[in-house]
C-alpha cells in the first residue's frame, strides 16, 4: 500500500461526505478506491480522487440522481441538460398543484352548476396523441394544431380525455367539419354540462364538481370527458375563457 493512500475515514472528511456515501459510490461504481485491503476489506482512496468525490458531492446537492452522475463522469456536463429538463417539467407541475391549492384554499373543493342536456351525435374528424398526466397541456395542443391544418371548423373544438388517467393514455381533439375526413361519430344522448370560466390548467376542478355531481345524484359516467372550447385562447385573455365540459350519462335515456 502506498503511503500517501487515505484511509476511508480521512478521505470522507476531506471530501465533505460520509464513509457510508463512499461506500454506496463504491457499490454502484461510481468512485472506486485506489486499494481494498485483502484481509480486512477497508477502503483507501488517492488525495487527487478528492475532486471527483466533491463532484459527486455537488451534484448530488443538486438533485442529479446517482446513474446521470455516473454519466456525467464518464461524458461530460452535456448529460446534465436532460436532468434539467426533469427538473423544469416537475417545477412546472409543483407550480400548477400550488395554483389549484389556492383556489382550493380560496372557495373550498369544487362544486360545480351542472345542467343535463340533450346532445346530437356528431359527425368530426379527430387527432389523437399519447400523453402522461404531466404532458396532456401539450399533447392536446398537438393536436389542435393538426386539426386547425386539416379542416375548416363548422364549430368549437372539442377535447377528448379519458375518465381513468393512468401512467400513459391517448387525447383527442375532435372538430365538426364537412371534410370528407371527418368520418368518426360522437355519440349523442343525455351529458351532464358544466361550464368553466377560467385558465384551461385549472379545468381539473371542474371536471372533479362535474363528476361529484354525478356521483351525488347516482349517474353513471360514460367517457370520454369532452372540453367544447368556447373562446378562443389566442384572442381572449386565460381568466375569461369559456369551456363546457361533458360527460355522457351511462344510466340516462
Amino acid at each position: 500500500m502506498s503511503e500517501d493512500l487515505l484511509p476511508i475515514g480521512r478521505f470522507a472528511r476531506l471530501c465533505r461526505l460520509s464513509v457510508k456515501q463512499l461506500r454506496h459510490y463504491d457499490d454502484l461504481g461510481l468512485l472506486a478506491p485506489a486499494w481494498v485491503d485483502p484481509a480486512s476489506g477497508y477502503r483507501y482512496y488517492r488525495p487527487d480522487q478528492a475532486g471527483e468525490a466533491l463532484s459527486i458531492g455537488l451534484l448530488r446537492s443538486l438533485d442529479v440522481p446517482l446513474p446521470d452522475i455516473g454519466t456525467v463522469l464518464s461524458s461530460g456536463t452535456g448529460a446534465l441538460e436532460s436532468v434539467r429538463d426533469r427538473m423544469q417539467a416537475d417545477l412546472a407541475r409543483r407550480r400548477h398543484a400550488l395554483n389549484l391549492l389556492e383556489r382550493v384554499l380560496a372557495e373550498g373543493l369544487p362544486r360545480a352548476e351542472v345542467t343535463v342536456v340533450r346532445e346530437p351525435a356528431r359527425t368530426v374528424l379527430v387527432e389523437r396523441d399519447a400523453a402522461t398526466p404531466t404532458t396532456i397541456g401539450a399533447a392536446t395542443s398537438r393536436c389542435v394544431a393538426r386539426v386547425l391544418a386539416a379542416v375548416t371548423l363548422q364549430g368549437p373544438l372539442i377535447g377528448l380525455f379519458p375518465l381513468d388517467l393512468a401512467d400513459e393514455f391517448v387525447v383527442g381533439v375532435a372538430a365538426e367539419s364537412d371534410d370528407s375526413r371527418a368520418d368518426e361519430v360522437l355519440p349523442g344522448g343525455s351529458y351532464a354540462l358544466a361550464t368553466h370560466v377560467g385558465p384551461y390548467d385549472q379545468i381539473a376542478l371542474t371536471a372533479h364538481g362535474l363528476l361529484a355531481w354525478c356521483g351525488d345524484h347516482g349517474h353513471l359516467p360514460a367517457g370520454p370527458l369532452r372540453e367544447v372550447y368556447l373562446t378562443a385562447p389566442t384572442l381572449t385573455p386565460p381568466e375569461r375563457l369559456v369551456t363546457q365540459l361533458m360527460i355522457r350519462l351511462e344510466d340516462t335515456p
